[in-house]
């Protein structure tokens, strides 16, 4: 009966890694279905439903003794004030990070390419007159 209880609550992926060689940055190559498939890789229940990933250190903030890029995935306490997934720049804690926010079981482990809905409008008008001209 605990195992269903479980099933009814989203999760998230919870670690924090610097630099290429972390273990929590992009891109994710471990399954997090399975329990402690890797350490500092932690699966944890998120009662709000909503999980984060945020990057320190991609906007030429560190100091060349530092390691690199930190990502840090997590699970929120609460959801954003609009409801809407995104990723965007944001301050945190006096610094700014690149930040995203999602809803769903374990919607932090995946990588997400996210672009304005003008750029993919672009593409496709340019993929369709690319086909209609050369047929």
């Amino acid at each position: 009966m605990v195992k269903e209880a479980n099933c009814l609550h989203k999760r998230c992926v919870k670690c924090r890694s610097r630099g290429e060689l972390g273990t929590c940055g992009d891109p994710f190559p471990f399954n997090v279905t399975e329990p402690d498939a890797e350490a500092g890789i932690h699966v944890v229940a998120c009662p709000s439903g909503w999980c984060g990933k945020m990057i320190e250190g991609t906007t030429g903030a560190f100091r060349t003794d530092d390691y690199g890029a930190a990502t840090q995935r997590m699970c929120l306490q609460r959801s954003p004030s609009d409801d809407e997934e995104r990723c965007a720049y944001t301050m945190w804690n006096h610094r700014k990070v690149y930040m995203c926010f999602c809803n769903g079981d374990l919607c932090n482990s995946a990588y997400k390419i996210s672009a304005p809905p003008i750029i993919l409008i672009t593409i496709l008008v340019a993929i369709y007159n690319y086909f209609q001209f050369s047929l």
